[in-house]
């Protein structure tokens, strides 16, 4: 997955979808295309209770894998180990994530490698948090 300029997400070597291990995918590549688009939607639906934008231009999601039976496996941090939803994220962006119609299973994973830093975010992030 790519991020474009227009979106206002720049890719810091996260939000990337990957193909299955063989490297080739059995789904069309219109159908990888548009779960991808889906998928990165529902992840920008979910917020940090403390900071006014979403998970996904943070740049808190580190990877997703699709599988060539629609399910997803996610790698996401936070900007801090001690967050007080912490517990809660993960699950959160499962839900969200589940809802994509044509998604599998969901699996998402916490993960504090790399960690987290503000060079992750996006321009759209940036201006939210008007740190630009």
């Amino acid at each position: 997955m790519e991020d474009t300029p227009a979106t206002g997400t720049r890719d810091a070597g996260a939000h990337q979808a990957t193909a299955p291990a063989t490297g080739v995918s059995a789904l069309p590549a219109e159908e990888v295309e548009r779960l991808t688009a889906d998928v990165v939607a529902a992840l920008k639906t979910v917020y940090d209770p403390e900071i006014p934008a979403d998970i996904y231009e943070l740049g808190l999601i580190y990877r997703i894998d699709l599988d060539d039976e629609r399910n997803l496996e996610i790698d996401m941090t936070l900007t801090a180990p001690g967050c007080p939803v912490a517990g809660e994220m993960p699950t959160w962006v499962e839900n969200a994530v589940a809802a994509v119609p044509g998604v599998g299973n969901v699996k998402v994973a916490m993960v504090f490698d790399p960690p987290w830093t503000p060079d992750r975010m996006s321009d759209v992030a940036r201006v939210a948090l008007d740190w630009y």
